[in-house]
């Protein structure tokens, strides 16, 4: 007869598995995009049946190392001090936004290949309602131009920090001064044109 603690005993087990399993799958896609299923399972300590009983496709691996990098991004973007004048906020977005860009690059590239593009947008919904809310809060004080909407330019930026990525994977940008570039490049494009001032 089994003893009474077995089933819990076995879905912790099975929760540590998967927890092990997906900081696998975000420390292997951010070493290499192509890393495969097998990878991530010797990476886990896992046998290829227990990764598979909890993520029947690389897709789903996939989706869930995002959605738990993303997560991660979202404690240290949640932690800057947005309160204050706008612009300064958007230099600290944009400089963090950019320093977690890059630790996630190729991890990026394997779920912008592997997910559908609007699967991938809707993950990224809350850093950009962040983005968004800023930009309309400055707008509403005057320091970010207006004749655009929030949503236009918090695109723009989205442009930005990932024509700065592309930059930087070419040699045209070096990485050391790609946060300082975002930065000045974001706030250039929310700036108040001059005759309007």
């Amino acid at each position: 007869m089994p003893h009474p603690g077995a089933k819990p005993a076995r879905r912790a087990d099975a929760r540590q598995n998967a927890e092990k399993i997906v900081l696998a799958a975000v420390a292997c896609l951010g070493r290499d995009s192509e890393a495969s299923m097998n990878d991530i399972a010797q990476e886990a300590g896992v046998g290829r049946v227990t990764l598979y009983a909890h993520f029947p496709s690389r897709e789903a691996l996939i989706e869930a190392a995002l959605v738990r990098l993303l997560a991660q991004g979202d404690e240290v973007l949640e932690a800057i001090d947005l309160t204050g004048d706008p612009r300064h906020g958007l230099r600290a977005l944009m400089e963090s936004g950019w320093l977690l860009l890059a630790q996630a690059a190729s991890l990026l590239q394997s779920a912008q290949s592997a997910l559908p593009p609007r699967r991938v947008q809707k993950l990224h919904a809350k850093p950009e309602r962040r983005v968004h809310n800023l930009i309309r809060r400055g707008q509403t004080e005057g320091v970010f131009r207006a004749d655009f909407s929030a949503d236009l330019l918090a695109s723009v930026l989205h442009h930005v920090l990932h024509g700065a990525a592309g930059d930087v994977a070419a040699g045209r940008l070096d990485p050391a001064d790609a946060p300082r570039f975002v930065a000045e490049m974001a706030l250039a494009v929310c700036a108040v044109p001059k005759a309007r001032r």
